[in-house]
């Protein structure tokens, strides 16, 4: 629990600016063969991912919810885009944790951020989890065909473990969802047990990113309550249904609360002639 409770401090420290997550370790005089602080935090986070239970996704059920990033291909090259530079970002700006989020109903947000998290994951140094937050209409497990054992509303009340809600993937990619449908999501994103169970989940899995797939902003004011949460937001809007007028009001809105990284337009029709290299 001590161990526990000085990560979570070191996570918030970090937030806050106040030093890194990690500790720096620098060479010492320890005797030959015993492990360094950084081996034995290094094992234990990945004890932590591999104690995960694991899921496997077949091909199909993947292309029928039309996520075409789990390999590298011609579909995946504007996610890949997308995801270098998200990186970049990240890097630059020493940012972890990125909603994704859209002005209104049916622009793909969910899509978009699963298939930018499997664009991630094909990075194996990277660890990248994807947390389910639009409680009232969650829709990634059924997408993903997945009956969670746990939810992530329990596990932002406090009432269920890490290890009962998040479910791994990918050897490096971890995702936790909602099944059901939650409607008390803006006073629970707004309580100390919600901040304190996301400290938890950086603390146990030190993800690189993490990618919160969030409710539409207007419809709500789930989204404004659960932005504090995050470094940073990504607007998805759709092509031929999201007005200007939207992009703004939710740009501005966003903004009181949080970094907006940038707006990605889907479900364009016509995307110009692919420039790529025969493979």
């Amino acid at each position: 629990m001590e161990r526990i409770q000085h990560a979570i401090e070191k996570a918030r420290a970090a937030r806050q600016g106040d030093g890194p997550v990690e500790e720096v370790v620098r060479p010492t005089t320890e005797a030959a063969g015993a492990p360094s602080a950084a081996t034995s935090e290094a094992d234990k986070i990945s004890a932590q991912w591999y104690g995960l239970r694991e899921v496997s996704l077949p091909p199909r059920a993947l292309i029928r919810s039309h996520i075409v990033t789990a390999e590298r291909n011609r579909d995946a090259v504007r996610f890949d885009m997308m995801r270098t530079k998200l990186l970049h970002q990240l890097d630059s700006s020493k940012w972890r944790r990125v909603g994704v989020t859209s002005p209104g109903p049916n622009c793909g947000k969910s899509t978009v951020c699963l298939n930018l998290a499997f664009s991630l994951a094909r990075q194996p140094e990277l660890r990248v989890a994807v947390v389910e937050a639009d409680l009232r209409r969650p829709s990634i497990a059924q997408m993903l065909g997945i009956k969670p054992q746990g939810s992530v509303g329990d596990f932002l009340a406090g009432r269920t473990p890490l290890s009962d809600v998040a479910i791994r993937l990918r050897p490096n990619l971890a995702v936790l969802l909602n099944p059901e449908p939650r409607h008390n999501a803006a006073e629970l994103f707004q309580s100390r047990s919600a901040a304190e169970a996301l400290d938890v989940l950086e603390a146990s899995l030190a993800p690189h990113v993490v990618l919160f797939d969030m409710p539409p902003t207007l419809t709500g004011d789930d989204v404004m309550a659960f932005a504090a949460h995050t470094d940073a937001v990504l607007i998805i809007a759709g092509a031929g249904t999201t007005t200007v007028a939207e992009i703004d009001a939710c740009e501005r809105e966003l903004a009181t609360r949080t970094n907006v990284m940038g707006v990605v337009v889907n479900k364009c029709r016509y995307l110009g002639k692919d420039y790529a290299y025969d493979e």
